[in-house]
């Protein structure tokens, strides 16, 4: 088949696609541990011009007192990074004296994050673990504190989020601290919307692409779910990606926490005030294991 009739088929097979995609098709997730996505992935994190993939500096400093202070943190402290990303949260973290462990699926950002701890000289004070964080099985009762930032448990299905919960606290020592970033869910976009755009480079490839995406509420469930096709010009191939997001109103999140076995739970509306571009859409959840 040439290059033409590649194009000709996948364009029909846009054409042919269901109305909806069913949520959590095709594991509802981007491909983290693609190394070519990773690579891709790894430079939107680092990008200053946005805060897409990661909060852009002066935002994550802001984050990282604030952390430092509210989950009671010290030189020393064990903290458990889950999808660490690059380790900028996590090196930063060693720089005041904890010791981290960092555990992310994308090899590029996981390669990222041992060579800026070297470079930062606190590489004795991280570890990094290249895992799917629904595999990695954490020491129990070693952690001062566990962080999901950014959403991160958003892109799991409600009863894998139970799981990792439970996971987190299991890792905690006596009165160690869960934080939990997610979108406040009345302010999330619920609408339906399409769109497309034509690039050479970017997060979906590096050479000429048209990427077409289409983005659906499902209100029994409470997720979105996103579709995104990327017709590869010079070679005919079709990827298609389908992303989740669950939502959660801040009583069943709290309520989740608890029955993972939390005892107490402090919600922070609004990033609790915090000057970030977005702060309004999130909750910062502070859970913490009895003492």
């Amino acid at each position: 088949m040439n290059n033409a009739d590649k194009l000709a088929a996948a364009l029909w097979q846009i054409y042919q696609r269901p109305e909806r995609p069913e949520p959590w098709e095709k594991d509802g997730n981007l491909p983290w541990n693609d190394p070519d996505f990773s690579r891709r992935m790894l430079r939107e994190h680092l990008d200053e011009g946005h805060g897409a993939a990661s909060r852009v500096t002066a935002e994550r400093e802001q984050l990282l007192a604030w952390l430092w202070t509210k989950l009671g943190l010290n030189a020393g402290a064990r903290v458990l990074d889950l999808t660490c990303g690059p380790g900028l949260y996590a090196v930063a973290l060693a720089q005041r004296g904890a010791q981290v462990t960092g555990v992310d699926f994308g090899p590029a950002s996981i390669a990222h994050a041992r060579e800026l701890a070297a470079s930062a000289g606190v590489s004795e004070r991280c570890q990094f673990v290249e895992a799917d964080v629904r595999a990695y099985e954490p020491e129990a009762a070693a952690f001062d504190a566990a962080l999901f930032i950014y959403g991160q448990l958003a892109v799991f299905p409600r009863e894998v989020a139970r799981q990792l919960l439970g996971k987190a606290a299991t890792a905690l020592k006596p009165g160690g601290s869960l934080l939990v970033e997610l979108l406040e869910q009345e302010r999330v976009d619920k609408k339906n919307s399409t769109w497309w755009f034509t690039d050479e480079t970017g997060l979906w490839g590096d050479a000429p692409f048209i990427s077409l995406g289409e983005r659906f509420w499902y209100e029994d469930e409470k997720l979105s779910c996103e579709r995104f096709y990327t017709l590869h010009l010079e070679s005919g191939r079709l990827d298609e990606i389908i992303l989740c997001d669950q939502t959660y109103s801040v009583e069943e999140m709290v309520q989740m926490m608890r029955d993972a076995g939390f005892a107490t739970v402090e919600v922070y509306p609004a990033w609790d005030g915090l000057a970030l571009y977005d702060g309004l859409e999130w909750n910062a959840y502070v859970a913490r294991k009895a003492g």
